[in-house]
């Protein structure tokens, strides 16, 4: 007697011991999790980045040994009409005096500076301590500020700075997080009481998710510590995790039941259940993460994170529906099916019969398969041509919600003082009167250009040992605008060149906000095929050892391809035009943000083979057993329907919720992601699958003498007309 599978014998001993097997999960969890509460989250800073010429200006000031604290500024305006300036002094003079009374956290207060235009005034406050952190301590200042307002009602007085802009931002995100999980949560469970119409049943996979989700934010706290974290990661975790945990669970507890339904004890089907999908979610797991080893190529900070983050997640979320997952079911046996609801348990466990839905969509692609699929390729190869004119933007200050009170007033500022909004940072190595005649000069070739900001709030910053200088040259314009772009190419062409460059001893680099923007994108373009390279290699040798088959992997891959590139071209339509800003409730930058095409690349591949996975697992199954090729295509995605149409379903609903929170990467990765899982469970799977695979007959199986199972399938009996029911 052959040895079972791995995933059989662990579901074996996790079904007849379930409760040692959940009580270690419990253990596992909170273990995590409270790892991550007391190592605490390393964020990433610019210098853990690597982004050609804004690297090397970060590098050059970091070896300046700045002092470079938090700037907040006290911003003081008329309510209507011009400024008071008597008035405003008044209204000044008391924030100096609040502002310089908190000498536990400010440092110095200058003094009251006029807009150039007459309209403003500003109190300039330096915070004591690190900038990083600044927004923990920044509440005694706000404080400060709502005080001065309320005593000078005929002005508007309010602060802003990074700080203050950090906290708002903080809480901005803590919201949308929350709102994520408020949503995301009950609208799982509708979706899965549909599914499987039992109370129990539908909770399950949600309770499998969370629990995964808790997991692997506590492990990526501490595994900050070795690759540094971004903001948005903890929301990658649960968009990821939902997603998974959710569909591994689905797919494992549907063959479960319908094993029970042909008649099995509860033990022999979790066995089955085990041999069949378990074994599809260790190949999508694998897939996902492989997937997301790829980002480590990119070698950037934010990628990193966020693969880390996500092959945390799908490795936790594998390893409960591996595990605990059929020790659940091997403690619950029937009474997972409980509390029924009535109409919707009827409805999901009828026997008997042929579904109807599915044959009739997939009757096009079985009887006319040549015709469906060009027509289907060519459709969705025309709504991926958008994705052609792709333009890449990271999100500035002028991509934030302005639904905040501290965005409102940056606006104010920025259009008061110019110099405080966008800045280049040109960074000097370099001493002596060439070097500050050299930046004398390149100042000189600044004024007067309307490129750049004429109000002279900034000063050069000069290191204690006078041989790095790092001097700021503000542009009126917003960092994404083309202006601002125009103004960096400037100062990198021709300005910096005919100054600092010619002084063979002076290492120079021009860095600032607009400068990260253009060398990130230009850092993803050169990054995206060596990603995409790695995975797709990776996925067609991970493939064809599975299925056994040269052919399926490369279909997969086409497929994949496919979906990918109409999830580009629908981001591109939607988000680098005005159209849709009502419907989405954002403000356009008429780009698509730098790191998403890459990592929606990695991640759309990763969750896509969940599905062709476990479809073409069902049609392997069929052939083996020596069905025709059409009808064991017909059987398998037929079979298979009822539960991938679940897990997309639960996919779309979650990363559609990510679609409504505030900042534009997460409306983007939102709409992508749930655009392109649609287009895989629909068009790919129920169209140009069936058809591609009705076209390749048999061909579907080669491979290599070397690769092929040592026990042939059964022989297949002769292809006859039918009809796609199976």
């Amino acid at each position: 007697m052959s040895k079972s599978p791995w995933t059989v014998r662990v579901a074996r001993f996790s079904a007849t011991h379930p409760w040692r097997v959940i009580g270690l999960w419990v253990v596992f969890v909170a273990l995590c999790f409270t790892v991550g509460q007391f190592a605490g989250t390393k964020e990433m800073s610019d210098s853990d980045q690597n982004i050609g010429e804004t690297s090397r200006a970060e590098k050059i000031i970091k070896d300046g040994h700045f002092d470079n604290p938090s700037v907040e500024n006290v911003l003081i305006t008329p309510l209507s009409g011009d400024l008071d300036k008597g008035l405003a002094e008044k209204a000044a003079a008391s924030a100096t005096t609040r502002m310089r009374a908190l000498t536990k956290d400010v440092a110095e207060v200058g003094d009251p500076v006029t807009a150039p235009n007459g309209k403003a005034m500003i109190v300039r406050v330096t915070l004591k301590g690190e900038r990083q952190g600044a927004s923990d301590r920044i509440q005694p200042l706000l404080d400060a500020t709502a005080a001065t307002q309320k005593e000078f009602p005929g002005l508007r007085v309010e602060e802003v700075g990074g700080a203050s802009i950090g906290k708002a931002l903080d809480e901005t995100l803590g919201k949308d997080f929350q709102k994520a999980e408020l949503f995301s949560i009950p609208v799982t469970l509708l979706i899965l009481l549909l599914a499987f119409g039992a109370l129990i049943a539908a909770g399950i996979p949600l309770i499998l998710a969370l629990t995964s989700v808790a997991a692997a934010i506590g492990l990526s706290a501490a595994a900050s510590h070795l690759v540094p974290a971004v903001d948005a990661v903890g929301s990658v975790i649960l968009l990821i995790g939902m997603a998974v945990g959710v569909d591994y669970s689905l797919f494992y507890l549907r063959r479960e039941r319908e094993e029970r339904a042909k008649g099995a004890s509860h033990i022999d089907a979790i066995e089955l259940a085990a041999k069949t999908s378990g074994h599809a979610v260790v190949v999508s797991g694998i897939a996902v993460i492989v997937s997301m080893a790829g980002l480590f190529l990119a070698q950037d900070g934010v990628f990193s994170s966020f693969a880390v983050g996500s092959i945390l997640v799908v490795a936790i979320a594998v390893t409960g529906s591996l595990t605990v997952l059929p020790a659940v079911l091997g403690k619950l046996g029937r009474w997972v099916d409980r509390p029924r609801v009535p109409l919707l348990w009827r409805l999901t466990a009828r026997k008997g019969g042929q579904p109807k839905f599915w044959p009739l969509v997939l009757r096009p692609a079985l009887k006319h398969p040549l015709v469906t699929f060009v027509l289907a390729a060519v459709a969705l190869l025309a709504l991926a041509a958008p994705a052609l004119d792709m333009k890449l933007k990271l999100p500035g200050e002028s991509d934030l919600p302005r639904n905040t009170t501290v965005m409102q007033a940056y606006d104010r500022l920025t259009a008061a003082f110019p110099s405080t909004g966008t800045s280049h940072e040109v960074a000097v190595r370099g001493d002596g009167p060439a070097v500050r005649k050299a930046i004398d000069d390149l100042v000189a070739k600044t004024k007067g250009d309307p490129l750049y900001a004429q109000d002279g709030l900034e000063e050069p910053m000069v290191s204690k040992d006078g041989k790095i200088t790092v001097l700021s040259i503000a542009t009126p314009y917003a960092s994404g605008s083309e202006e601002a772009h125009r103004s960096l190419v400037k100062l990198r062409t021709e300005i910096v060149p005919a100054t600092l460059g010619t002084l063979s001893t002076v290492e120079y680099a021009v860095g600032g906000s607009v400068a990260g923007d253009v060398d990130y994108a230009a850092h993803v373009k050169e990054k995206l095929p060596i990603v995409i390279g790695f995975v797709l290699l990776l996925t067609f040798v991970m493939m064809t050892v599975v299925f056994r088959s040269v052919v399926v992997a490369l279909t997969a891959i086409v497929l994949n391809m496919l979906s990918v590139g109409a999830a580009y071209g629908l981001l591109v339509l939607v988000f680098q035009h005005d159209w849709a800003e009502k419907v989405l409730d954002f403000r356009s930058n008429h780009a698509v943000v730098s790191w998403l095409p890459l990592f929606l690349f990695v991640i759309l591949f990763g969750l896509s083979m969940d599905y062709h996975v476990f479809v073409v697992s069902r049609i392997r199954e069929a052939v083996l057993r020596g069905v025709p090729n059409r009808q064991a295509v017909a059987e398998g995605i037929t079979g298979s329907a009822g539960v991938v149409t679940s897990a997309a379903a639960v996919m779309v609903a979650v990363f559609a919720i990510f679609a409504t929170l505030s900042t534009v990467d997460m409306k983007q990765l939102g709409v992508g992601l749930a655009a392109a899982i649609l287009i895989d469970a629909t068009i790919i799977r129920a169209v140009v699958l069936p058809s591609l695979m009705t076209l390749l007959g048999r061909a579907n199986w080669w491979a290599p003498k070397f690769l092929r199972p040592k026990v042939a399938p059964a022989a297949p009996a002769p292809e006859r007309e039918l009809s796609p029911v199976g």
